[in-house]
């Protein structure tokens, strides 16, 4: 779309100050910066935790252009099929609440049989750290971090996360952050609300 419009996409807007002018973060969230542009057609993507949901649309005219019709020959793009994945669970960048694992749980099977219970009591979304997903211990939908998904829930238990600035970056905004680890200088410590020095085995509820 940019390169058809001839403008440069701004990516990952925290703050609109203008109408020509944005904030966005820097350096796995740990700094911003404000960019300004001059393009007649401003393309960009925001960063969903930094944003309130709209819960109503007001009516607007919406000007519609009919294009001729193509000519078979000249059609380029083919429908193959649509694969869903359905799932009960709430989506991970709008949950309220989110369970993580990260690498602490040593296997795909002991990390499940932490956070599928768990999110089932609390009908929250499962996430991952980056380790977890380079282990194969869960897939890319479930990564929270830099890059990947920011998130910004009222409640994050981390259970077996040691707190990668990557990671951190990604959940730094939530309003209660829990943490499970046995080890005592893990840096997600540092900013949890709540910290437990435990084996995540014993002590998962």
């Amino acid at each position: 779309v940019t390169t058809l419009l001839d403008v440069q996409k701004i990516s990952d807007v925290m703050i609109v100050i203008d109408q020509e002018t944005f904030m966005r973060p820097i350096c796995a969230g740990n700094a911003s910066c404000i960019l300004k542009t001059q393009d007649p057609i401003k393309v960009i993507t925001a960063c969903c935790a930094s944003f309130e949901p709209i819960t109503s649309i007001s009516e607007g005219e919406v000007e519609v252009e009919k294009l001729e019709s193509i000519e078979s020959g000249k059609i380029v793009l083919q429908w193959k099929s649509k694969s869903l994945t359905k799932s009960e669970r709430p989506e991970l960048r709008s949950a309220n609440r989110i369970v993580s694992g990260g690498r602490g749980a040593k296997n795909k099977e002991n990390l499940d049989k932490i956070l599928i219970p768990l999110s089932n009591k609390l009908t929250s979304a499962i996430g991952a750290s980056r380790a977890a997903l380079d282990s194969g211990f869960a897939d890319n939908s479930s990564k929270v971090g830099q890059p990947g998904r920011v998130v910004s829930p009222e409640l994050y238990i981390a259970v077996g996360i040691s707190g990668a600035i990557q990671h951190l970056a990604g959940m730094k905004d939530s309003k209660t952050l829990v943490e499970i680890n046995k080890d005592p200088e893990a840096p997600i410590f540092q900013v949890a609300d709540v910290g437990l020095v435990a084996d995540l085995f014993d002590a998962s509820p």
